[in-house]
């Protein structure tokens, strides 16, 4: 069953959103607020699909909600329509300088706005569906890179506010290339895609997020996730790709398919570089494989504002290796 489209309804008068919300609920889910800073904070945690934004309210006004929307890379991609009784050409100019993709003029007519509403979330589905396919690896269904990266600018930025933990997963199959030569291109492809299940099936959250990195590099987001409980689950990755039972005779460590993994968590913190998590979940990669392969390795760290990888401070690191217990 479709989720229905979600709208967050923001105006001062609270006659004014109970007109709207009677025009749009028998379709939508309805959110609203009666303030820009409360229609904010609703805006981050809601996530609607589209908001109807009214203009003139006191305090943080609609401009200003506007554009601290459009600056915020949780936000900045849901649709913002004002509602407001201004009607000269400079104010609507200002509005869709600022992001906006529509006004609607007060008084409103249901039939206007219904048509108008129902127009741009239609827009924005094909737009999420394009962006979708943008970022999902075409063999395996899983993200690919530019997905590791948006997700990750995402995330810092949301868990920054409370400094929770974010913790990334970086795996590698050993010897893929020796797999490869030996058994052809079209068993390499069978044999990411059935990794590439093995770690979807290890992953439980439905925040949690599972990437194709590049080659037979693979990535796992975890956000909330505790370093311990990231090791758990980058130890059922092992254990899951190592139960798939893939023979591999050119690897030097097992007679199957394994994997290497790198473990990375650090509380978040305004300012952070996401690259931060990369670097140092690719260096307990390095150190598994330094350790003899099919070996998890993890640090907790503290995430520098810089980027230079000099300023990373690991706090403790732990291996596992395989037949470790967990």
């Amino acid at each position: 069953m479709n989720k229905r489209p979600s709208i967050l309804i923001v105006d001062d008068e609270v006659s004014n959103i109970e007109i709207l919300s009677a025009v749009l609920e028998e379709d939508h889910d309805i959110y609203f607020a009666t303030s820009g800073d409360e229609a904010l904070e609703i805006a981050r945690s809601a996530l609607p699909d589209l908001i109807l934004l009214d203009v003139l309210m006191p305090g943080t006004d609609g401009y200003e909600v506007c554009a601290r929307l459009k600056g915020d890379a949780l936000l900045a991609d849901v649709p913002v329509i004002f509602t407001t009784a201004l009607g000269d050409q400079e104010a609507e100019v200002k509005g869709l300088t600022l992001g906006a993709i529509d006004y609607i003029h007060k008084p409103i007519s249901p039939v206007i706005v219904r048509a108008r509403v129902r127009n741009h979330l239609e827009m924005k589905r094909l737009r999420d569906d394009l962006a979708k396919m943008a970022v999902t690896d075409a063999l395996t269904g899983l993200g690919n890179r530019r997905r590791l990266e948006k997700a990750l600018n995402v995330e810092t930025a949301r868990l920054a506010a409370s400094g929770g933990l974010l913790s990334v997963i970086i795996l590698d199959i050993d010897f893929f290339k020796r797999f490869n030569d030996l058994y052809g291109h079209t068993a390499g492809d069978r044999c990411l895609t059935m990794v590439a299940a093995a770690l979807n099936r290890a992953v439980h959250h439905a925040s949690d997020l599972t990437i194709r990195y590049g080659g037979e590099e693979f990535a796992c987001v975890l956000p909330e996730t505790q370093h311990e409980d990231a090791m758990v689950i980058a130890q059922g990755i092992r254990e899951r790709v190592e139960a798939l039972s893939i023979p591999h005779s050119g690897s030097d460590v097992a007679p199957t398919v394994s994997v290497s993994v790198g473990v990375a968590t650090a509380p978040c913190v305004p300012g952070a570089s996401p690259e931060a998590w990369i670097r140092a979940a690719d260096k307990q990669l390095y150190l598994a494989k330094a350790a003899g392969r099919n070996v998890v390795s993890g640090t907790t760290f503290e995430a520098p504002v810089a980027t230079s990888a000099e300023n990373l401070r690991p706090v403790s690191s732990s291996a596992w290796t395989a037949g470790s217990e967990v």
